[in-house]
């Protein structure tokens, strides 16, 4: 008998020290939080936005993407054309040439597109690295995105150059084939 007792015993604190709880037997119980009177007086509404800045030299992918610090980043508010598309080399080479020997500093955007970093992207000088190539006629301002900041910049007639990118944004174009 004082064997069985033992393994009982043994046994017992097994099952208390599982965790193991069936779940028809548990029902979460419902306290009651305690009321507490607030009173909050707002003064002032003060936005308080942390960027991310990357900064360095930059190795250009194509026209609205370009890598920081081995960090894939889209350029913000604009849309250039692929390179396989046409203009798109002329794109890649006019972002080439300006950031070649200078100091690329990328804002970052919270938002992240096919797997790159979202952001505004600026020259050592500067300049907006979008509105420049959007002022050359090399890429339009995406409203969707940019809510119609470089739309004042682009250049006469570069929806009918930039066709495809103008089909693209207004839904007119289907996806490619990969």
């Amino acid at each position: 008998m004082g064997l069985f007792r033992l393994l009982f015993r043994a046994f017992r604190r097994e099952v208390r020290r599982s965790s193991y709880v069936d779940p028809r037997l548990y029902r979460p119980v419902e306290r009651p939080r305690p009321k507490v009177a607030r009173s909050v007086t707002v003064v002032e509404t003060i936005e308080i936005v942390e960027t991310t800045v990357l900064t360095g030299p930059c190795w250009v992918v194509d026209g609205d993407t370009i890598r920081i610090q081995n960090k894939s980043i889209r350029i913000a508010g604009i849309d250039a054309p692929e390179l396989n598309h046409p203009f798109g080399q002329n794109a890649k080479r006019a972002v080439m040439e300006m950031c070649k020997g200078r100091t690329v500093s990328a804002h970052l955007h919270p938002d992240s597109s096919y797997d790159r970093l979202v952001a505004t992207c600026y020259l050592d000088d500067g300049r907006d690295i979008a509105a420049e190539l959007v002022k050359a006629g090399l890429a339009l301002d995406w409203p969707k995105f940019s809510h119609g900041r470089y739309r004042h910049l682009e250049v006469e007639g570069a929806h009918k150059k930039l066709w495809r990118i103008d089909a693209k944004q207004k839904g007119r174009l289907p996806p490619e084939k990969t």
